[in-house]
């Protein structure tokens, strides 16, 4: 008997609010984007839903930038382990925003894992405020 093939797709990603990682609900999203303003306590990242997968394991990984602890080393990744709750199940992947912000600017990314396989990847760039405008809009572009 063939085993069904899991179904894998990311349902949302941007600005969510605050994630109770207590609470059984995910967390709701406010903005779908992938440039966040970085401010103390912004939730951002992703929302992916598993379908015909139940009991199989997944790998989750954060790179941020190189964030320094406590002692000036930079941080690893964050990276975890979670098993698919049933047959169609939502899991969120974030992460938040914590003094000081200007050594959280840059490009995080946020990769889930199955059967060894990356099935959700995506990048969020932290900026600042002023950062974000028209003339930079366009610049990324090329213009």
């Amino acid at each position: 008997m063939s085993k069904l093939k899991s179904e894998v797709s990311i349902s949302s990603y941007g600005i969510y609010t605050q994630w109770d990682a207590k609470s059984k609900s995910l967390p709701k999203i406010k903005t779908f984007t992938t440039e966040v303003i970085a401010e103390v306590d912004v939730e951002f990242g992703m929302i992916i839903n598993f379908k015909k997968a139940k009991g199989e394991k997944l790998k989750f990984c954060i790179y941020h930038p190189d964030i320094p602890n406590d002692d000036g080393e930079v941080m690893p990744p964050f990276e975890g382990e979670e098993y698919v709750g049933n047959n169609n199940w939502d899991f969120y992947l974030g992460d938040t925003i914590w003094p000081p912000v200007n050594n959280k600017l840059g490009d995080w990314r946020m990769t889930v894992e199955l059967k060894g396989k990356i099935v959700a990847d995506k990048t969020f760039a932290l900026i600042e405020e002023e950062e974000k405008s028209e003339a930079n809009f366009w610049k990324k572009r090329g213009f």
